[in-house]
């Protein structure tokens, strides 16, 4: 007698109820490999519940082919807030909590994860998770240091995974406008673009008057927290979410927003896999020894191979916030909210006509919608590595620039500082023991 053959989703109800209750299959233990059916769930872990973690959880939450079920953080009442948060929505207890996040990628039923961790963190976690099959959601910029979004980007290209970073202006309509009116040439020849960044430090914990060395609290493993960068006493106004003002964990301001605007700046431009031939800079710096030290105010010049110019400024009233490209016709301006360009015109639209688009850019659906369905398509994202990768690269070379306190020369193609060993060590830091990017 020929066997029934029997469909992927009966079996699934079948197998489920014979439980009593709902299975949650990730796309590969049903023999798809990377190319997963449509029709399959998602299945999530999240790591780091500290800024953009809830939010970016709350929204694959919210598509109905994702299911979180598994959360990472060192912090034990984050991680139990997570848990919770998680539990709360789905109305069950099915989200494991985890320690280490090498424990939960581990996990052959997990499909992605979104990473929302410091940017000490970004480069270990992103290729433990590429490492074990994982398609990653990533927040911004890439990695702390140069060489370490390029152990990201090799990482996720030889695993053949999909990547999305958290760069989601992309995926809002006044940036993806303004974009194709300079992709398309309606501006001329570009001449030169602006892109105006935060200045100073926002206190995004409410910690700033506690600068004191303490005991570490019970609830956070800190001797983690601080991983691969060095050693040094627990103070609480340097710890979550304000990490970003310590060269230590983060970048200031410019490092926090390079993958935002510039960006935005490389889309427009048509350079998602270029970047400067020169660039110098200069910056007000705290104290090296203060608790926050990174850049309170500073302004970078750059130059592309085609004679492009680039100004990145952080509290400079010259340079309006946002991304202003400049072109031989005409101008265009873009910022959260906002529009302007020289022709009134375009102020009206929605999205540049059909008539005039001989370059169409990718219109998403959102951004965490575009990973989803890049995950089960094996498309590129709207933002892969590589993208977020170059975007980045302008700041963290306009942060050695201004550290070294002269121009240096960039190769593009080999991504290499050119003739200048003391600029070149700052594109890696050395990692503390036993920590070692592979």
């Amino acid at each position: 007698m020929k066997p029934t053959r029997q469909s992927r989703r009966n079996f699934l109800k079948t197998a489920g109820a014979a439980i009593g209750a709902p299975m949650i299959v990730p796309s590969h233990v049903l023999g798809l490999g990377d190319k997963p059916a449509p029709s399959n769930r998602i299945t999530m872990g999240v790591v780091g519940w500290g800024m953009m973690g809830p939010g970016n959880t709350n929204d694959f939450m919210g598509l109905d082919d994702c299911q979180v079920v598994a959360a990472c953080d060192i912090d034990k009442d984050a991680l139990g807030q997570a848990v919770g948060s998680i539990n709360r929505f789905y109305k069950n207890e099915d989200c494991k909590g985890y320690h280490d996040y090498k424990e939960m990628m581990a996990r052959k039923d997990i499909d992605a994860v979104m990473l929302a961790v410091p940017d000490n963190w970004h480069a270990l976690t992103a290729t433990e998770a590429a490492k074990n099959g994982k398609d990653i959601y990533g927040e911004k910029p890439l990695a702390r240091t140069i060489k370490e979004q390029q152990a990201i980007v090799n990482s996720v290209k030889a695993n053949k995974r999909i990547w999305q970073t958290g760069s989601w202006q992309r995926s809002v309509d006044n940036f993806h406008k303004g974009a194709e009116i300079v992709r398309n040439g309606l501006i001329g020849k570009i001449t030169h673009v602006e892109v105006g960044l935060p200045a100073g430090h926002h206190d995004f914990a409410g910690t700033k008057d506690k600068m004191t060395v303490t005991d570490p609290p019970a609830r956070l493993d800190y001797e983690t927290w601080i991983g691969p960068a060095t050693m040094e006493p627990y103070i609480e106004g340097r710890i979550h979410k304000n990490w970003r003002w310590n060269y230590n964990i983060g970048g200031g301001q410019l490092l926090d927003w390079i993958g935002h605007h510039c960006d935005i700046a490389h889309w427009g431009l048509g350079k998602d896999d270029d970047g400067p031939v020169e660039i110098e800079g200069v910056g007000e710096f705290p104290a090296k020894d203060a608790v926050w030290n990174t850049a309170t105010k500073y302004r970078i010049e750059s130059k592309y191979a085609d004679g492009i110019t680039m100004t990145i400024a952080g509290g400079h009233g010259d340079i309006r916030s946002g991304t202003k490209w400049i072109g031989t016709d005409g101008w265009v301006w873009v910022d959260r909210g906002g529009f302007d360009a020289s022709n009134e015109e375009w102020k009206k639209m929605k999205r540049l006509p059909e008539d005039q688009r001989k370059v169409s850019l990718f219109y998403s659906p959102g951004h965490h919608r575009n990973f989803i369905d890049c995950v089960k398509s094996r498309e590129a994202t709207l933002t892969p590595a590589e993208v977020a990768h170059h975007s980045a690269i302008p700041g963290h070379l306009g942060l050695i620039a201004m550290l070294v306190g002269h121009k240096i020369k960039w190769d593009p193609a080999k991504e290499e500082i050119l003739g200048d060993a003391e600029a070149s060590k700052l594109l890696m830091r050395d990692y503390r023991a036993p920590y070692a990017l592979g």
